[in-house]
């Protein structure tokens, strides 16, 4: 009787082994998948002519070493399209994230070890140089800014429908540049995400990035009573935003006084969650929009993973996004930088042959505002 008895149990054990194996298997051989970055390879420039342009490439993934600026075809215009003579592009993490790869998950759509489209860049501002015969809103000699992948370049193009809005008369290439990205992002935090309301106490952590500098007068034109909070080095320039209140976070813990907030913009993503709540009034949001995760795995993606761990036994909300360009959101800071209540704080300018080193520098994390790359 106890044979019959030991063969029942013996065999669903060893089939759970071979399933836990199995899937441990391919766990293992998706990582490795993922995480496989191909060598660079060389550099062949031979493109040459009137249809050619300058660019930045990217061939690999790795540090900003492996972009290179090459002669590559002129983008041409779909019957829907605008060529944009760029003059200007606005340098963001998602670029250094996209040129490493990293978190390795993005590689499932960029590419498995090395990207499938070499061009960087997504921030423009510059002067329409040609149409596709279907465009009506825009002509040639138009000045646009807007955002398209491959803007670290002498042109890029982009659909009339699609993320590109006319810039501003009283702002230059360099500021419009600045925008799109970070504005856009701050913009949708805080109207879509948090549903600002007139009056509404709000504060912007890591006010002086990209993000955060333009939350701070967003939030301001759009009627909030506003707390930033930024180094020491960055208060004077962050109170010149509108800001009613700066903290330095080198004196002052936001999350351990008395005030309460209406909603949270967090732009760092480097603060417990739990404390966040401590300083959030009944029914606050927390937007977050920012992370300082550098593991190439998930990097980011930890602050979504602490959210929904953490949301179920809170009565706040924490929220993270990723920001989408359209051109109704560029028109509406477009509208916003010409009546003077929006203006982009540019820390450094970088020529094209230089935006390696405008990427690297982003990527270290201390950009006061934006960096932008200039494009003769």
């Amino acid at each position: 009787m106890s044979a019959p008895k030991k063969l029942k149990i013996w065999r669903p054990i060893r089939w759970r082994r071979w399933i836990l194996g199995f899937l441990l298997l391919a766990i293992g051989a998706f990582a490795l998948t993922i995480s496989h970055t191909s060598a660079c390879p060389p550099v062949v420039d031979s493109v040459r002519g009137d249809a050619t342009m300058q660019a930045i490439r990217s061939r690999c993934y790795g540090p900003s070493s492996v972009l290179r600026l090459e002669h590559v075809a002129k983008p041409v215009p779909e019957d829907d399209m605008l060529l944009v003579r760029v003059r200007a592009a606005g340098v963001n993490p998602l670029d250094w994230h996209m040129m490493r790869g990293e978190p390795y998950i993005l590689r499932m759509d960029a590419g498995i070890g090395a990207p499938k489209d070499a061009r960087m860049g997504v921030d423009f501002s510059g002067t329409v140089e040609a149409v596709g015969k279907a465009v009506t809103k825009f002509k040639p000699g138009d000045e646009v800014f807007g955002g398209s992948t491959g803007s670290f370049g002498e042109y890029v193009r982009v659909r009339e429908s699609g993320a590109v809005a006319p810039r501003p008369a009283n702002v230059t290439h360099e500021q419009a540049a600045a925008v799109p990205v970070a504005a856009v992002t701050a913009l949708q935090a805080l109207r879509d995400q948090a549903k600002l309301q007139s009056g509404d106490k709000v504060l912007v952590n890591g006010a002086s990035g990209g993000v955060g500098s333009y939350a701070v007068q967003i939030a301001k034109a759009m009627g909030a009573e506003v707390t930033a909070v930024c180094s020491t080095r960055n208060v004077s320039m962050v109170a010149s935003l509108g800001a009613d209140r700066v903290l330095d976070y080198t004196a002052v813990d936001y999350t351990a006084g008395d005030a309460r907030y209406d909603l949270i913009v967090d732009a760092v993503g480097n603060r417990n969650l739990r404390d966040m709540e401590k300083v959030l009034a009944p029914g606050g949001i927390a937007v977050i929009v920012g992370g300082t995760g550098r593991d190439p795995w998930i990097g980011p993606l930890t602050v979504p993973i602490k959210i929904m761990a953490y949301g179920p036994f809170t009565d706040r909300a924490f929220k993270f996004f990723i920001a989408g360009l359209n051109q109704a959101d560029l028109g509406y800071l477009g509208g916003l930088m010409q009546s003077g209540h929006v203006k982009s704080v540019i820390d450094r300018t970088y020529p094209l042959a230089q935006a390696p080193e405008a990427v690297a520098y982003v990527e270290e994390g201390h950009a006061r505002g934006k960096v932008v790359v200039i494009v003769e």
